[in-house]
């Protein structure tokens, strides 16, 4: 009979690209992962990695082995949250990952339905790069994951990507920086102060794409991963900075800053990434439709 436990070192690692990643997220020694994906191949009488320079890549029975732990993990998943909704009246879990480049107004805005429900909810939020979110999603670890883009192509976790909605981007400044720019929106924001998303982020990509299309050359003063640290730095007139025009209103109030402009042709993506195609789970259900109906229904 297969071990168990060798089997989710084994998911582990096929999941997490590696033995490395796989003992970080496992909190255990590579040496301990290594040794116990040893059993489980000399159980099965395969080999179930192959070496291809310093990375391990799924043999053909691999992939095979993979596919059916996924279907054995996510029955586990699936028992786990039936025993979360017991006994009847207990606050229901509902355990969300953030990526954390997501803006945290929109994500406010997004998983607030989940605490309007008519069933008492339990929400507990956690914030990380979209690739230990993934893992943790693959480990049911989490319900859903909100991110800024599907699920790339090149990661082999197991999962499904809903589209929630898009948006157009809005430049804002405080009044005294506003005061300084010279001609209208977007000329004035050649030689002006600007903070930006981090490199590496669909939206950064399509902002530095447009800079470039207008031939438009303001001075990076900053680059940030958290938005709420670069609205924190734009409201002390540090420079511009740019936010979803879809709470263009809340930001203008909340950091006392003006909009100056709104760019429709780079837009802010919005997904919610869940294990399952066709969505059950009634919190992640009510978060999506409201998304879709509501927030992201004029874009």
């Amino acid at each position: 009979m297969v071990n168990y436990k060798h089997l989710r070192y084994f998911w582990a690692v096929a999941t997490e690209g590696g033995v490395a990643r796989a003992s970080e997220r496992l909190n255990l020694t590579p040496q301990t992962i290594s040794g116990q994906l040893s059993l489980l191949e000399d159980h099965l009488g395969v080999e179930l990695f192959v070496r291809v320079g310093r990375n391990l890549e799924l043999t053909e029975t691999g992939r095979l082995v993979l596919s059916y732990a996924d279907e054995i993990f996510s029955l586990g998943g699936e028992l786990e949250e039936v025993i979360h909704q017991l006994p009847e009246g207990r606050p229901q879990l509902f355990r969300v990952g953030v990526v954390d480049v997501q803006p945290k107004s929109i994500t406010h805005r997004i998983l607030e339905p989940a605490l309007q429900m008519a069933e008492p909810v339990r929400m507990i939020c956690r914030e990380a790069g979209l690739d230990m979110l993934l893992a943790e999603l693959a480990l049911h670890r989490l319900d859903l994951v909100l991110a800024d883009r599907p699920i790339p192509s090149t990661v082999s976790t197991r999962g499904f990507s809903h589209k929630l909605g898009k948006c157009a981007v809005s430049f804002f400044a405080t009044e005294k920086l506003a005061k300084k720019l010279t001609g209208d929106f977007p000329a004035c924001l050649n030689g002006a102060p600007l903070l930006l998303p981090g490199s590496g982020t669909q939206l950064r990509s399509g902002i530095d794409q447009w800079l470039d299309k207008h031939r438009l050359h303001p001075r990076v003063i900053a680059e940030f991963d958290d938005s709420a640290l670069m609205k924190a730095f734009g409201q002390e007139s540090a420079g511009i900075f740019i936010a979803p025009a879809v709470i263009e209103t809340e930001v203008a109030w909340q950091y006392e800053v003006t909009a100056i402009g709104r760019v429709d042709e780079v837009k802010e993506h919005f997904y919610a990434i869940s294990v399952e195609r066709r969505v059950t789970h009634p919190v992640v259900s009510a978060v999506i439709e409201a998304a879709r109906e509501s927030l992201f229904a004029d874009e």
